[in-house]
Formats: structure tokens, sequence, C-alpha cells
């Protein structure tokens, strides 16, 4: 396993295309992250494919999961990718700029501390709130509340991660913006306290925030 810091990792076969990343964020082998941004503490396993999407923090993508699959042109007479990458068969063409744009405007916005599971597909526009999972393989078409967990084709509610008042305490408590040290002296509690016994600790208790 990899020491993570505050500067990226990225595992072998990894590529990445005008994105940005925050502190401890882990790309894993054969990903292809496109035009995205990475908030501090998010992941992605094996051969995850993300375009044009915002990650908060601590995001849990597990592997082969597909965000912002490329939309093709199909009102066209084509829907083949020599009409707007035209330089690959033509030198003398270039790219189709309209194309890259209409693909860059509905992006995906995946909030903190969410788990998109295996092979799981979300599409263009979508939001997911803080707190959801998203089931394997499931595709995910419209938004997805906090707290939810959405399964199957196409995705639909199964039931909450946690009761509504737990959910809206964990925002607002927004443990996510605590810096690194703050993290690991909470690190016990993390691990062996139920979440109504957190919420009680950390609600009355001033902690440190990342900016």
């Amino acid at each position: 396993m990899p020491q993570l810091s505050e500067q990226p990792f990225f595992h072998e076969g990894a590529i990445v295309t005008g994105s940005s990343f925050g502190r401890y964020v882990e790309i894993g082998a054969g990903a292809r992250i496109v035009e995205s941004v990475f908030g501090d503490y998010s992941y992605t396993d094996r051969f995850a494919d993300i375009a044009y999407s915002t990650l908060g923090k601590f995001a849990n993508i597990a592997a082969f999961v597909r965000v912002n699959p490329s939309e093709h042109p199909y009102q066209r007479a084509s829907l083949h990718h020599f009409m707007y990458r035209s330089e690959y068969y033509w030198p003398e063409e270039t790219s189709e700029k309209a194309i890259f744009d209409w693909r860059r405007s509905r992006g995906v916005h995946i909030g903190h501390d969410t788990w998109i599971g295996h092979g799981a597909v979300v599409m263009k526009g979508v939001t997911i709130g803080n707190g959801a999972i998203i089931g394997s393989l499931s595709v995910v078409t419209k938004d997805v509340p906090p707290y939810a967990i959405m399964v199957g084709t196409p995705a639909r509610f199964l039931k909450w991660r946690h009761p509504a008042p737990i959910a809206e305490r964990l925002e607002a408590l927004a443990w996510w913006d605590w810096d690194h040290e703050t993290l690991h002296r909470a690190l016990p509690d993390f691990r062996s306290l139920a979440v109504e016994d957190f919420l009680e600790r950390y609600e009355s208790e001033p902690l440190q925030k990342t900016g």
C-alpha cells in the first residue's frame, strides 16, 4: 500500500488530463480521469473512468466505476467520433470544440463521504448528496439525496443509510472538514463509537477545520 501524503498518488497506468486533486488522494491503476476535481482523501480503485466531475472529500470510488460517460451526437447522420475527433483520421482537421463543450456542460457532482460501488455508472448532470451509497452495477440517472442508498438499473431508492435526524446532524457536524491531526485524534472514536455516540461526543467539541 502507498503511504499517502499531501500530493496525489497515481498507481501504474493511471491517465490524468486537466484535473486537480486535494490532499491524500489516491488514483487506482488504469484509471482515467479527465477534467475533474477531487476533494481531500477521495480515491478510486482500479480502472475507474471519471470525466468532467467534481468529487467532494472522502469519496470512495470502487473499481470499474464510470462517472459522466461521454455522449455521442445522436441527432446527426452518424454517431461516430470521426466527426469531432477528426484529426485522428485527417491530419489537417481539428477537434470539434462544440462537442466537447457540450460534454462539459452537464458535469457530475459527488458529495462528501460517498461510496460508488463496483461497476456503477453515474450519468451526466447527476448530483449525489453527501453520505450516499450507490450499489454495485447500478446506473444512476437522477439526483440522489444525502445519505440515500440507491441500487439497480436505473438506480432506485433502497433505504436511508441513517435516519434523517442523524443524517442532518452528520451534515451539520461536517467532520470531513476536520484537519488531518483532528481526524487522527478522532480515529479511535470513528472505529468504536456508534454514530449517535460519535455525534454526542463531537457536536459540542471545538475542532480544527481545513480551509
